[in-house]
Formats: structure tokens, sequence, C-alpha cells
């Protein structure tokens, strides 16, 4: 992202919260692993969203129509010994020079010029209830501009969480962030379909695993949005399998959701396709009834349609495939409006996805569902899940498969981010046999 593309995002956020607000945000810290090692450091999304600086421990606020500057970072100072150990440091002039800051002081001054910043502001947005120690030192830092009121100081006195407008304006994708969305999904697609041309009976879950995340930091995408699923066989029935750690069994399919993080963004992929490269009869009917409500859903996706228009789609789909396959047995309506097919689908048809893979924004307005509009990125991953027991015919028990796409809402209708990588059985088996 350039340095434009950062501060329109801000001048937006300063212009929702108006010239008596201000808005205080917090830089992600480091978490400690085991004794003295750390988990990989990843920026809290909000603030590398409006400000792009990568180091922990800062602090942004942004005051609209500041005379000597909105963007106000705090962050660590520029430590040579520390640096030798640890990396190198913006420091307080990279934190002008790389990210736009109109000023930026040490972190250690933050407890003394935040009440400054704050001072003649009616409205304080900050995330509030995520953090009690962050709570605390903000009604530390209101109550020194409290205790001046009787000098003519002037102190917030409504305080509104952040995420309200926020997460509003992260929901819709500008068109640099789309361009980012696009590369991720072509780097994960291709990460797929390696595993498809690699996989065969006798691999492991993990190697699979291990592949895909070489082929995504090959292409330049070092980190993942999410631990990897790689279900074999009756592992694919377990929604959020990790493990990844049995063997692949000739004549099982196996059901993989992985993909990568790019520049701060995420995609995420699920395809299930056949150990051996072919797809028994048993499995082809379910995948392509999957694949049937996966389409249905994807038509759906459009300006103007509510956010549950694809998941209304793919069960009703889903529903009839099953009534024809003997799984279930009534009318398709009466078996929807029940929720007959919970048992083979417990789960939701997508969510939104930006720098979080389950992304920020709510589903529901004034009670209705959200209408989608262009720019608003979701996932379309309808399954079935099928248990291991006598409640479904035997050649289907223990078949898991969900296909995912991720959909990009346009002004005249939807793009599929993630077309790169086949989900048509034929397609899929044509690319195993090369």
């Amino acid at each position: 992202m350039t340095s434009a593309e950062f501060k329109r995002r801000r001048r937006a956020l300063a212009k929702a919260i108006g010239r008596d607000g201000i808005a205080i945000l917090p830089a992600a810290r480091e978490a400690v692993r085991n004794r003295d090692v750390h988990y990989p450091f990843r920026q809290d999304s909000d603030f590398l969203y409006l400000t792009g600086f990568p180091e922990p421990d800062a602090f942004l606020a942004l005051v609209p129509r500041r005379k000597d500057g909105e963007f106000v970072l705090f962050c660590r100072p520029s430590d040579p010994e520390r640096e030798q150990w640890d990396g190198r440091r913006l420091g307080v002039e990279g934190a002008i020079a790389r990210c736009g800051a109109d000023e930026a002081h040490p972190l250690i001054d933050l407890d003394e010029r935040m009440p400054e910043l704050i001072e003649g502001r009616k409205r304080l947005y900050y995330p509030i209830g995520i953090d009690p120690d962050l709570d605390r030192r903000v009604m530390g830092w209101v109550n020194k501009v409290r205790s001046k009121i009787r000098l003519g100081a002037i102190a917030p006195d409504t305080f509104v969480a952040v995420d309200s407008l926020l997460h509003e304006q992260r929901l819709r994708k500008s068109v640099a962030e789309q361009k980012t969305m696009r590369r991720a999904a072509r780097i994960s697609a291709q990460a797929h379909c390696r595993l498809m041309r690699l996989c065969a009976p006798g691999m492991g879950e993990r190697e699979l695993e291990t592949e895909f995340q070489h082929a995504c930091a090959e292409q330049g995408a070092r980190h993942l949005a999410y631990p990897s699923i790689v279900g074999g066989g009756a592992n694919g029935c377990i929604l959020h399998y990790v493990e990844n750690a049995d063997p692949l069994r000739d004549g099982d399919l196996v059901l993989i959701d992985a993909g990568c993080e790019l520049d701060g963004y995420a995609s995420d992929i699920t395809r299930t396709f056949p150990v051996n490269g072919r797809f028994s009869p048993p499995q082809r009917e379910l995948y392509e009834l999957v694949l049937a409500a996966q389409l249905a859903a994807i038509d759906e996706a459009r300006p103007g349609a509510g956010w549950n228009a694809p998941h209304d789609a793919a069960v009703r789909v889903l529903t009839k495939g099953l009534v024809r396959l003997g799984i279930l047995s009534g009318k398709v309506g009466k078996l929807v409006e029940e929720e007959a097919y919970k048992p083979y689908y417990m789960h939701r048809t997508g969510h939104w996805l930006g720098m979080d893979v389950h992304d920020v924004g709510t589903y529901k307005v004034d009670g209705d569902w959200r209408r989608l509009e262009p720019g608003m990125v979701l996932t379309v991953e309808p399954g079935l899940y099928m248990p291991n027991d006598d409640s479904v015919p035997e050649p289907y028990r223990g078949i898991g498969i969900r296909i995912e796409d991720d959909v990009l809402i346009t002004e005249k209708g939807s793009e599929v981010l993630t077309c790169d990588v086949p989900k048509d059985p034929d397609r899929i088996e044509a690319l195993m046999r090369r």
C-alpha cells in the first residue's frame, strides 16, 4: 500500500469522527510463546490499516483539524544495542519519514503528551473493552484533563468504540486493496493446484500442509492467513481439523482449507479432491451436489442482495440433493424450514474477508441482513459432512466435502478471485493426471 492510501484512510476516519473528536488506537504487543521465545509478531489489523507501521508497542492518535497535524504516532525510539539483538526499528524519525506521521514521539512520552492531545475534544474513540489495561490508561489520561476543568479545560464526555466507524470503513475494499487480494488469491490458488498435482496415496497430510506453505512463500507470501486444514478421509468431516498428522489413503478424499496472507490481506480457499486422482461414484455424487450449491450461492452474490441470499440458495440446493440421494425424506421447503440439513451441513455459507480471514463488519443492519455492495469481499463455502454411522447410506459414510472461493462484489455482479484453482471434478482429475 502507498502512503497516499494510508492517508486517504485516515482522512476518511477523521471526517467520520468530526472536529470535536479524537481517536486513539494501540498497536499489537509481542506475545511470549514460552520462556524467551515470542510468537511471530503480527500487527493489529486496525492499526496496520491506518498507519502501515509494522512494529509492536506503538500508539496512534488521530486528531482532526489539529493545527500541528492530525496524525501523531508514539513508538519505540531507535536503540542500537537492542537493534543488534532484535532487529532494526523505524524509530521516531522513521515513523515520520516512512509512515507519514505529522508528529512522532518516543513511547516514554505517551502519558505526558496524550492528555494534551485529548484536551479540548468532546468525543473519544478507542477500542473500548478490548483490553482492561488500555481502558484504565485511557481513563487516566481523561482524568488528567478533568482535573483542569476549573481552569477552563474541556474533557471528553462521550466515549465511542472506534470499531463502529473503522470497521465499516474496512468492509468496503479500495481499488488498491482489491489488487492485493487478487494477488493473494492467485498465490493461494497456484499452491492448491500444486497440491493436486503432488498428492498420492501414502503421502501424509502434513506433507501437503508444508508444500502449501512452501509454495506460497516462494511467491512472496511468507505467512499464512490461518492454520491450514488438511483432512484426509473422515478427518475432512472435522470443520477445524488442524492436526494434519494422518497418512492419505487410496480411495479417500482429502479436504484442504488453506490460504496465504499477503501484505496484511488474507485469502481463503477450500478444495476437496480424491487422493488417488479419481472420484468414486458416491464421492462424485456428493461432490457435484456441493458444487451445485456453491455455484447457486455465487449467483446470489451481487449488489443489492441480502447477506443471507447465498446461504439460502446453498441450503435449498443441498436439501433437494439430500432428498434425491435418500439421505433426507420429505418436502424440500419444509425440510429447509426445519433445518433438517444441519446434521450434514452445520455452518454458514460464508464470512467477510479482508485483513482478517474472518474480517470485520456486521452482518445485519437494524435487524435486517446487510445488503451487499461493490467493494465487499466474502467467502462462499458450502459443504457436506457425512457421519460415519448408519444414519446415512453406507457408500456416503465418512465423506467430508467443502468448496470455498473468495468473491468480490462488483458494480455489475461479482468476481471470483480464486478461480485459478479448478473445482469441476473432471478438471480436477485432469490436473491430477498431469
